[in-house]
């Protein structure tokens, strides 16, 4: 039997009592590609559940009609125009209040999962007294509000560690991580983990013969106690500061405190829960995380997936970055050759390849259906059936061209063929194909599987088909497309480069290169510019450098070609501004009694500053807000700021170039301030 019509819900009463009930947010709308819980879907729940609570079903199954997923969380877009903390009390309100009305329906109730259910998702799933999820690996469950500036508003922070313990509980909120469904049924997040095959007769099958609601066990339990929760709290808050500090993310801080004085008592903590997120989705931090969550969704529209219909991808070169850009193409289901003559590197890339594959996909049948899709090909074969052709071999304009007149013949008609080239333009690229508009940019960034950015590359030559095709295909492997001009280093590497360049100058003068990183790292950045350089490789910052510097006003510093002569190429050979053991560095202590220059910040961080402004005014990218999309996701840059452009207009632009001014009477030119400062 059917009930009343609702706009994002559907009803559904069945012979054996049971309501379905469908989330469909905006069914008649075609831009609602996903369930958020907007305000008006959730007076509709509420008012759903409490005419339930009167016409009591034998049970409630929660799903989504959405092929993608449960439910992202709630509708951030309703964050912005927030003035009030009384205005942000009315939305956390309403959520909690329905998600109360369903924990307190007296008869069971199952979420039933598949795609993605994040956040208010989750949440709601929580008040559920069950929860099923489809097994496939590509069901994510996860309270990831961390990464906005905020915490669970929804009662998350009630409901989460009593089900699975503090610990478990704890490290799911505070990092925002996401888990699949058998890791969330190890932890007892989930209830069942089912083929999708399955799921419906499990929901039914559940309702039907209501099992014991999940307990968590003793240890577990006792997380939660008063006289441990101190104890936790103190480790907790420890590995917080390993990644950010209090000044910068206060949200995770709080958490912890909420957690540690009120989780002894529901009501007040579900009270002091909505009170904190209050505050925290006012501040500037959230304000500025929710910017980077809409830039990132502006990345993703850029790519439209449906303009190209990838099978099979085609790279050539199996060094580091050609071979992780292989295994991640096969990581997201294309079947890949990877065309590489040298044994040893191939056999490193399919070690890799598996060290990935068997973390994401821990099941051996997926692992090795993986596995599978990688395939060595020493002879190129795979040339003359892809539908991407990827080139990531060295930085050398001959060797690429030489290249590209021996694979167009047989490539073909249609397929694309993109470079991954870190600073050549397309332009000189292209003066080998008998077909120069094919050629196109998609540069990945290292590594490859942790970096969401691709630059797409065009050059005024390049076909805006192929572009727009381009940018589709780095949205089929889960990555997300910067469209950029093609010159000089692009966007990424041109931005960020003066700035390591500056970090090395500094070092080259005399300041220890730690306290060079601990400036950039009190800034905000995610790494220190020195140690930065020694990941990437300083061989590579060096190439990158010496083509800047033929084209733009960048002087590489004699230190860094110094460390280049002497085979002191970063983390890879062990040696560079630091000494490695793995990954890890050695840091020398500073000499006692040094006092490190108050200037360190400014200079790195104005010439980074300086050289966005510049792409801006020469339009290497649309906007300035593609401009901090690009700076935050190719390289970390705080993203509590909310970029590089957007950061000089919170700090005052006049301050800033004024600083400019002061540098450069100071260190010299390269410190003039780019025109784009006057429009800015």
């Amino acid at each position: 039997m059917n009930q009343p019509a609702y706009k994002h819900w559907h009803v559904e009463r069945d012979n054996d009592a049971i309501v379905w009930l469908h989330i469909d947010v905006g069914s008649t709308n075609s831009n609602n590609s996903a369930n958020v819980l907007s305000s008006s879907v959730l007076d509709e729940l509420n008012e759903i559940l409490e005419k339930l609570t009167y016409e009591l079903p034998r049970g409630v199954i929660v799903l989504s009609d959405k092929p993608n997923g449960f439910i992202a969380g709630a509708d951030v877009k309703e964050f912005v125009p927030l003035k009030e903390t009384a205005e942000a009390l009315v939305l956390l309100r309403r959520g909690q209040r329905a998600m109360n009305r369903l924990a307190e329906l007296k008869c069971p109730t199952v979420a039933l999962i598949h795609g993605f259910c994040l956040g208010g998702g989750m949440e709601l799933a929580l008040a559920c007294r069950y929860r099923i999820a489809d097994e496939d690996p590509r069901t994510r469950l996860g309270l990831p509000e961390i990464k906005l500036g905020i915490h669970p508003g929804f009662g998350g922070t009630v409901r989460l560690p009593p089900l699975i313990g503090a610990p478990a509980a704890m490290d799911l909120m505070l990092t925002g991580k996401t888990i699949d469904a058998r890791t969330a049924k190890k932890i007892g997040l989930i209830d069942y983990a089912v083929p999708a095959r399955h799921l419906k007769r499990a929901a039914m099958s559940v309702i039907m013969n209501p099992p014991a609601p999940h307990r968590p066990g003793f240890i577990q339990s006792l997380t939660n106690k008063g006289f441990i929760r101190n104890i936790l709290a103190s480790a907790m808050r420890h590995r917080v500061a390993e990644k950010a500090s209090e000044a910068h993310y206060p949200a995770p801080y709080a958490l912890i405190d909420l957690w540690v004085k009120h989780a002894h008592d529901p009501v007040k903590m579900m009270e002091e829960e909505a009170a904190s997120v209050a505050r925290f989705v006012l501040g500037k931090t959230a304000h500025n995380l929710v910017r980077v969550f809409f830039l990132q969704e502006r990345l993703k529209s850029l790519g439209k997936k449906t303009l190209i219909a990838p099978q099979h991808v085609h790279v050539i070169g199996g060094g580091v970055m050609g071979g992780d850009i292989a295994i991640w193409c096969a990581l997201q289901g294309l079947r890949v050759t990877v065309q590489e003559t040298r044994h040893d590197a191939m056999a490193k890339v399919i070690k890799r390849a598996y060290a990935l594959f068997k973390k994401r996909f821990k099941q051996p049948r997926l692992i090795q259906a993986a596995m599978d899709r990688l395939i060595p090909d020493d002879k190129g074969v795979g040339v003359s059936h892809a539908d991407v052709v990827i080139e990531a071999i060295f930085e050398d304009i001959l060797a690429k061209q030489a290249l590209y007149r021996e694979i167009e013949p047989k490539m073909k008609a249609g397929a694309l063929l993109a470079t991954n080239t870190s600073s050549i333009p397309l332009e000189i690229l292209s003066e080998a194909l008998a077909k120069p508009s094919r050629l196109v940019g998609i540069h990945f960034f290292n590594p490859v599987a942790q970096m969401q950015l691709v630059e797409v590359v065009s050059s005024f030559i390049t076909d805006p088909v192929v572009t727009r095709q381009a940018a589709a295909f780095v949205r089929h492997i889960d990555r997300l497309p910067l469209p950029v001009k093609s010159s000089p280093g692009f966007l990424v590497n041109r931005v960020l480069m003066p700035y390591l360049l500056e970090a090395v100058t500094m070092e080259w003068e005399g300041v220890p290169a730690a306290m060079i990183d601990k400036a950039a790292l009190d800034f905000g950045m995610p790494m220190g510019p020195i140690r930065l350089a020694d990941t990437v490789g300083l061989d590579i910052c060096l190439s990158v450098a010496e083509i800047l510097s033929q084209r733009l006003n960048v002087d590489v510093p004699p230190r860094l070609r110094e460390l280049v002569s002497a085979g002191r190429l970063g983390v890879k050979s062990g040696q560079g501004f630091y000494t490695y053991h793995g990954d890890k560095p050695q840091i020398p202590r500073a000499k006692p009694g040094y006092t490190p220059p108050a200037d360190i910040a400014e200079r790195l961080m104005l010439r980074l500053l300086n050289e966005a402004a510049a792409c801006l005014r020469e339009g290497v990218v649309a906007d300035a807000d593609l401009l901090d999309a690009g700076i935050i996701f190719g390289t970390g840059f705080a993203p509590f700021r909310g970029g590089p452009i957007n950061y000089v207009q919170e700090a005052g632009v006049d301050i800033q170039r004024k600083k400019l001014h002061e540098l450069e009477q100071h260190y010299g030119k390269r410190f003039v301030a780019d025109a784009e400062w006057a429009e800015l």
